[in-house]
């Protein structure tokens, strides 16, 4: 197999990465025009949620890592927390046993990501200088969703899958079907009533969609469809900036977003990989991915009893990354049998995307809905699409992430970024639930350790352990190009293995940037996806 031989996309000047091209060129253009990569994340950000609108959404969730050449990374959260109204005893009462996926009930926490918009627009006016008016960086997703955008594989393949689930759920089948059927791969769909939305925050501000005329007319719609966040919710929420994770690695240091989200999980695997994996290696073989299903399985382990909101954890995420921790997780592995698995978390509806500007600054984003098109719900003023985070909360008061007004939930996303020994800077990430820091292994690995360009590393089969976006089976998956002695070396160990396509979006959809120390930049997409690296 070839996958060395695939070019990245080159730069010397700026770099954007994102699941649809389209994005990716809104935040070149900023770029282009004297922006900074702040300002540019915030265009691409606003972009895809018109142009992919069954992976993100405004009435999502969003993370950021900022990184300034000389200074320590920032992470800013943007998650939004259970509504105040949103108890236990509420749900009880209605004979649930569990929080819908669907509809008003799972639209129970408060849409964080304008809010990390808002807090990153500010910061940077300050810390980078930065002079673009909001209305600029909004000027390609209010065009795209009042003059329409042509539908993509994964939108029709998705509404597809979800149209009978999601039909009944207010506002889905008028903002998402075209004559009541799933919209077909190259149709135009447009999004006027987004486009109004987006229009008034440029006039408004982005603090409207949490304490102005636009919040207010939220906190209506929510309430008449059955949601329990209230005009109160809105006002409270506000991101937070907050000290990413940080991992010593051989190869210098790796950072990802502290809980709620499992970014603990995905420094954990390359910490014990750091310890595992040796040069003669093959990147695309059984050992190095039965190494890599291994670490997750210990990583998993401590996710699901340790990480939660930090508000509520006993011990710091921060220190589960020391030495003789990571020392003792390498020492488990088992490099002849694969240890039991249970089940994975379930799935997740993403997009992940980097940016590195003329100054160096990097920013590593992802922004959610959490399942396909969230909570299905869709405010019919507004035509926001509210996420369905808080259907990961549970009913069982003694559970790891019970149901708690003002609690945050726990996410899977997590955006990804490294400094290297040889003054390389690496932003990277993926979408896919479970899958998330699984593909960052393999990314990261493949580009730091074995030496692949981003594009070939993002390009080589992958594997998926648990479930994804889509795809509720909890075995090992692997995509078929890995050769037939891969997968019986594997079978032998004791994987329970199933094959899918050669280039399965299952996977998620992964990018990666690396600045060199020299400032010229290296890109690589998805091709499971329908993103490019915009390159100047």
């Amino acid at each position: 197999m070839k996958t060395h031989s695939l070019n990245p996309i080159r730069g010397t000047r700026a770099m954007a990465v994102a699941p649809h091209a389209l994005a990716a060129q809104s935040a070149l253009a900023v770029m282009r025009e004297g922006g900074n990569a702040v300002e540019a994340m915030i265009a691409a950000a606003a972009t895809i949620a018109v142009v992919y609108p069954h992976m993100n959404s405004l009435g999502g969730d969003g993370f950021w890592l900022i990184a300034r050449p000389g200074q320590r990374p920032m992470a800013l959260d943007a998650c939004g927390a259970a509504a105040m109204g949103a108890t236990l005893d509420s749900y009880r009462n209605q004979g649930l046993q569990s929080i819908p996926f669907r509809g008003g009930l799972a639209a129970n926490t408060v849409a964080g990501t304008v809010s990390g918009w808002e807090a990153a627009f500010d910061w940077q006016r300050e810390a980078l200088a930065g002079r673009l008016p909001l209305s600029r960086l909004l000027a390609d997703a209010i065009e795209y969703a009042r003059q329409g955008i042509p539908v993509t594989d994964s939108q029709r393949r998705c509404t597809l899958a979800k149209q009978e689930e999601l039909v009944g759920i207010a506002g889905f089948a008028e903002t998402f079907l075209l004559n009541a059927r799933a919209p077909l791969a190259g149709q135009r769909f447009h999004h006027p009533r987004l486009a109004d939305t987006l229009e008034q925050l440029t006039v408004a501000g982005l603090g409207d969609f949490y304490r102005g005329e636009l919040a207010e007319n939220i906190a209506r719609e929510l309430a008449a469809a059955g949601s329990p966040l209230r005009l109160s919710d809105l006002r409270n929420h506000a991101a937070q900036w907050r000290k990413p994770l940080v991992l010593s690695h051989s190869r210098g240091e790796v950072y990802n977003f502290p809980p709620p989200t499992q970014g603990l999980v995905s420094l954990l695997i390359l910490g014990q990989l750091d310890r595992l994996l040796t040069p003669d290696m093959d990147a695309l073989g059984a050992p190095f991915v039965h190494a890599c299903v291994e670490a997750t399985k210990r990583a998993f382990a401590i996710r699901d009893r340790h990480i939660t909101d930090p508000a509520y954890m006993a011990d710091q995420a921060q220190d589960f990354l020391d030495s003789p921790r990571l020392d003792a997780m390498a020492e488990a592995f088992d490099p002849s049998q694969a240890a039991p698995w249970g089940k994975g978390v379930g799935p997740a509806d993403t997009v992940w995307m980097g940016v590195v500007d003329n100054q160096g600054v990097a920013v590593s984003f992802i922004q959610s809905l959490y399942h396909e098109f969230g909570s299905g719900l869709v405010l019919p003023t507004s035509g926001l699409n509210w996420q369905n985070r808080g259907c990961s909360f549970s009913l069982d008061p003694a559970a790891r992430n019970p149901l708690t007004p003002g609690r945050k939930p726990f996410h899977t996303l997590n955006p990804a970024m490294a400094r290297l020994e040889d003054g390389r800077t690496l932003v990277y990430g993926n979408m896919g639930g479970d899958g998330q820091p699984q593909s960052q292994s393999a990314v990261f690995s493949r580009i730091v350790q074995f030496g692949m360009n981003p594009q070939a590393a993002i390009d080589a089969p992958r594997w998926l352990l648990g479930r994804t976006w889509g795809d509720a089976s909890d075995n090992l998956k692997l995509e078929s190009r890995f050769s037939r002695a891969c997968q019986e070396a594997l079978a032998a160990k004791g994987h329970d293995l199933q094959v899918l396509d050669d280039y399965d979006e299952s996977m998620g959809h992964a990018g990666a940037i690396v600045r060199h120390a020299d400032g010229l930049l290296e890109g690589g997409s998805d091709p499971r996806s329908d993103g490019a690296v915009a390159s100047w």
